[in-house]
C-alpha cells in the first residue's frame, strides 16, 4: 500500500508535530556526527516555505535512571539546529504539561519547536518506547497533523511515532520516504547484477536477512564475525575466533541452500589477541591456528570481493567486514567501501546504517555513494521484509 506523504498533508498554518531522529553522538555536550540533523532539513524546509507551525520530537539514548537525563538532554541540538537553519529554534524542556502547551500555541507560521527528549518519559514505566496510549494520544492533541521523519526508529513502535500517528492526518516526511524508495526498490526491483554484502558478529542477527537476500540477490558476500560460524560448519579449524556454537547446523543448511550464490572470506587477518597491538598474520579461512582469532577479511579476499563487485549495477551493504574500530583490523572494511566508491556513476550502492555507514563517514565517501541509510535496525528489519510499525501507522493514499 502507498503511504501518505508530507505532500498530502495541508500543513499551511497548521500544528505540525514532526518525529524527527536527533539521536546524535554527544562529546562533552558538543555533536560530534550531526548526519541525522541534516538528513532530516529537506523535511522542515519544507515545512517552514509552506507556513507550518512545527513542533520536532526525538528520543536520544536511553532513560533509565534519573541521572541517564542530564547526558540525553536535548537542548544542545536545538542551540544547533539553530546554526544550521539560521533561525530560532525554540526548546521546551517539558515533555508535557502547561508549560509546553503555552510554547506550542505561541507558535507563529515558520517557527520551530523541539521539544525535550521523549525517552524521558520512560523513567515513569516505559511510557514512551512502551507506546502508552495516553501519552501518546495527549502528544497527538498537541497538534493538527503528524510527519513521521525518524526512519531510525519505525522499527519501533513508540508513543512519538505509532501512538500520535494513530490519532492524526499522518505521512512520511522526505528522508523516510526515501529510505523505503531505496531500500525496497534495491530488494524487490533490482537492476542486475544485484550484489548483497552482509557483515557483523553474528549469523543469528541477520537469518532472515540472509534468507531473503540469497532469493533476490545474485551474489551475497559474507564478511565479519558470522563468517566464522560458516567455517566451522564446514570444519574448519577456527582457533580463537567468535562463533555461534548454537547456529552450526542452521549454517550448514543455508550453504547447502545457497550454492556458490554465497561467497565466503578466502583469507583472514588473525591475532593472537583482541588488540590493535596484538602479533598478527594472514592465513587461509581453513587455517587459523590455536590460540589465535579472525579479526577481519584478509586482502585476498578484498581483492575477490572487488572483482564481483567490478560488474554490479545494485549494492547493498550492511555490516563491518571485521573489527574496524581498531585501525590494525579497518582494511577488510575499508577496502569493500573503496570497491563500493569506485562504482560511483556504474551502480545503485547503499548502505544498510550503522557501523558501515561509520566506516564510510570517516573515510569520506558519503558523497560517492547513492545511499547511506539512517537507520542501522530499522533498514536490517526492512531488507528482511519485516514491516515496520512506524511506516505501517501512517495513513495509506
Amino acid at each position: 500500500m502507498a503511504k501518505k506523504t508530507i505532500r498530502d498533508l495541508n500543513v499551511d498554518n497548521k500544528t505540525v508535530l514532526v518525529r524527527v531522529d536527533y539521536n546524535v553522538p554527544m562529546q562533552d555536550g558538543k555533536i560530534t556526527d550531526d548526519n541525522r540533523i541534516v538528513a532530516s532539513l529537506q523535511t522542515l524546509n519544507y515545512l517552514i516555505e509552506h507556513h507550518a507551525k512545527i513542533v520536532l520530537f526525538s528520543h536520544m539514548g536511553k532513560v533509565k535512571k534519573e541521572e541517564d537525563k542530564a547526558k540525553n538532554d536535548l537542548r544542545p541540538v536545538a542551540e544547533y539546529l539553530s546554526k544550521v537553519l539560521n533561525q530560532e529554534v525554540l526548546f521546551s524542556p517539558e515533555t508535557r504539561g502547561e508549560g509546553l502547551e503555552t510554547m506550542i500555541k505561541a507558535l507563529e507560521p515558520g517557527q520551530i519547536l523541539l521539544v525535550q527528549n521523549t525517552r524521558y518519559e520512560d523513567l515513569d514505566g516505559k511510557k514512551e518506547s512502551g507506546n502508552d496510549p495516553e501519552l501518546g494520544k495527549y502528544w497527538a492533541s498537541l497538534g493538527d497533523v503528524f510527519v513521521n521523519d525518524a526512519f531510525g526508529t519505525t522499527h519501533r513502535a513508540h508513543a512519538s511515532n505509532v501512538g500520535i500517528a494513530s490519532q492524526l492526518d499522518s505521512g512520511l516526511g522526505f528522508l523516510v520516504e526515501k529510505e523505503v524508495k531505496f531500500l525496497g526498490d534495491a530488494v524487490d526491483q533490482p537492476e542486475r547484477p544485484f550484489v548483497a554484502i552482509l557483515g557483523g558478529a553474528k549469523v543469528s542477527d541477520k537469518i532472515k536477512v540472509i534468507e531473503k537476500l540469497l532469493s533476490k540477490a545474485d551474489k551475497v558476500l559474507i564478511g565479519g564475525g558470522m563468517a566464522y560460524t560458516f567455517f566451522k560448519s564446514k570444519g574448519y579449524e577456527i582457533g580463537n575466533s567468535i562463533v555461534e556454537d548454537d547456529r552450526l547446523e542452521l549454517a550448514q543448511e543455508i550453504l547447502a541452500k545457497a550454492g556458490d550464490k554465497l561467497v565466503l572470506p578466502v583469507d583472514n587477518v588473525i591475532a593472537d589477541a583482541f588488540s590493535n597491538d596484538a602479533n598478527t598474520q594472514i592465513v587461509k579461512s581453513e587455517e587459523i591456528p590455536e590460540g589465535w582469532e579472525g579479526l577481519d577479511v584478509g586482502p585476498e579476499t578484498v581483492k575477490l570481493f572487488t572483482e564481483i563487485l567490478s560488474t554490479a549495477k545494485t549494492v547493498v551493504w550492511n555490516g563491518p567486514m571485521g573489527v574496524f574500530e581498531m585501525e590494525t583490523f579497518a582494511k577488510g572494511t575499508n577496502g569493500v567501501a573503496q570497491a563500493l566508491a569506485d562504482l560511483e556513476g556504474q551502480a545503485t550502492t547503499i548502505v544498510g546504517g550503522g557501523d558501515s555507514a561509520a566506516a564510510i563517514n570517516q573515510l569520506g565517501y558519503d558523497s560517492k555513494f547513492s545511499h547511506i541509510s539512517t537507520g542501522g535496525g530499522a533498514s536490517l528489519q526492512y531488507l528482511e521484509g519485516t514491516p515496520l510499525p512506524g511506516v505501517e501507522a501512517i495513513e495509506d493514499i
